[in-house]
C-alpha cells in the first residue's frame, strides 16, 4: 500500500523491521509521490539493498534486481534473443514445407523468443502492480550504460528493432544505489530524488541490532554497537557496515557469548573486518577500543 505521508512512510517502513531516519523517509515519501527514481549512496553496508526489499515487501510487489559490473552490456541487462530456440523453430517450419521468409522471420523474431533481462521486466506491471526495480551499484557499470540508463528512465520505453517500442503502463519503483567508487553523471543525478545514508548512530544501530537479532542480550548488544562505533573512527581499509554489525551479534550469539572480552573480540574479527591489515590493527587496540566503548555507554 502506497503510504499517504512521511510519517505513514517511516511507520510503514519500520514495521518492515527496516528502522529509517526522517531524511531517508522523507526521500522514500517523495520518490514515491512524484514517481521519481531514487538515488541512494553510502559506504558499504549500511542498508541501501536492503531498503529496495523492505519497499518491495511493503508495497506488496515484485523485486527485479539489475546487479551492476563492468562491462555490463544490453543483452545482460535489457533482452537478448534465444538463439538455440530459433534456430529449432526455423528447422521446424522448413521441415514442414515453409518458404515464405518474410513469415519465418516474423515468426522467429517475435517475443516469444525474446528473454527478457531486469530493464524490459520492469516495465511489465503483474496484478496492476508496477514492480520495485533495484540498479545495484551503478559506479560499477560503464558511462556507456549510464547513459542508456538515462534514455530508460525519461521515457520508462525500450526499442527492440525487430519488435517495436515497449512501453510501461506504469513506471517502475526505481532505486538506484552506488558506493560512489566513481562520480554518477550530473545529467542522470538530475532525474532522482537524492539521499546519502551514513554509518547510523549508537541509539540507531542498537535499535537495528536489536530488531533483526532478536535474543542477543542487551548488555552484549550496547557492547558490541559501541565497540563497533569506535572502530569505525580508526583508519582502517574497509570500515564495519550495519551489515557486520548484525553479523557479528549474530556470531556471538551463537557462541552463547553474554558480554565481550578482548579475547572474544579477538577470536571473532574476521566477521567485522574483511582484510588482514584491518585484523592485525584492530587485534592491537581490542583492549584499548573495548575499554572506550564501555566508556561510552
Amino acid at each position: 500500500m502506497m503510504p499517504k505521508s512521511v510519517e505513514e512512510t517511516q511507520k510503514a517502513l519500520e514495521a518492515h523491521r527496516y528502522i529509517a531516519d526522517k531524511g531517508l523517509s522523507v526521500a522514500v515519501f517523495l520518490a514515491l509521490k512524484l514517481g521519481r527514481p531514487l538515488l541512494l549512496e553510502g559506504e558499504p553496508g549500511v542498508g541501501k539493498t536492503e531498503i529496495v526489499k523492505v519497499l518491495a515487501e511493503m508495497l506488496s510487489t515484485r523485486l527485479i534486481r539489475l546487479q551492476c559490473y563492468e562491462g555490463l552490456d544490453i543483452s545482460n541487462a535489457v533482452y537478448e534473443w534465444d538463439y538455440a530456440r530459433q534456430l529449432l523453430q526455423i528447422r521446424l517450419l522448413e521441415a514442414s514445407g515453409e518458404r515464405d521468409q518474410e513469415k519465418v522471420r516474423h515468426e522467429v523474431f517475435s517475443q516469444e523468443f525474446l528473454l527478457k533481462r531486469p530493464l524490459l521486466q520492469a516495465l511489465e506491471s503483474q496484478n496492476g502492480k508496477a514492480p520495485v526495480l533495484l540498479i545495484d551499484e551503478l559506479d560499477r557499470a560503464d558511462e556507456e550504460f549510464e547513459a542508456f540508463l538515462l534514455e530508460f528512465l525519461s521515457d520508462w520505453q525500450i526499442t527492440v528493432p525487430e519488435v517495436g517500442t515497449l512501453k510501461a503502463e506504469r513506471p517502475p519503483v526505481v532505486v538506484i544505489t552506488s558506493n560512489r567508487t566513481r562520480e554518477i553523471h550530473d545529467a542522470l543525478k538530475r532525474r532522482c530524488m537524492y539521499y546519502w545514508i551514513d554509518y547510523p548512530s549508537f541509539e540507531k544501530e542498537y535499535r537495528i541490532v536489536q530488531e533483526k537479532v532478536p535474543g542477543v542480550p542487551e548488555k552484549l548488544a550496547q557492547q558490541a554497537v559501541a565497540f563497533v562505533q569506535e572502530l569505525r573512527k580508526q583508519d582502517l581499509y574497509k570500515a564495519p557496515g550495519v551489515a557486520e554489525t548484525l553479523d557479528w551479534a549474530s556470531s556471538l550469539l551463537a557462541l552463547g557469548q553474554t558480554e565481550l572480552s578482548p579475547e572474544v573480540i579477538e577470536e571473532t574479527l574476521g566477521v567485522l573486518l574483511k582484510y588482514q591489515d584491518d585484523v592485525v590493527k584492530a587485534k592491537n587496540q581490542a583492549r584499548d577500543l573495548l575499554a572506550r566503548a564501555q566508556m561510552s555507554i
